[in-house]
């Protein structure tokens, strides 16, 4: 998929942890974008404000 299989065993291995360290970061802002913005107005809406 993003041609890690062509690195040889330690290259392959940080690359692969740098991805899933990417991906972490990225989902960590993303979901923390939205509790930020959508998080008061759920809460409203459950409690019927």
């Amino acid at each position: 998929m993003f041609g890690l299989e062509t690195l040889d065993g330690p290259s392959q291995a940080a690359a692969l942890i740098g991805l899933v360290l990417a991906e972490a970061i990225v989902l960590y802002i993303g979901y923390g974008a939205l509790e930020r913005y959508l998080g008061p107005k759920l809460t409203a809406l459950l409690r019927g404000d």
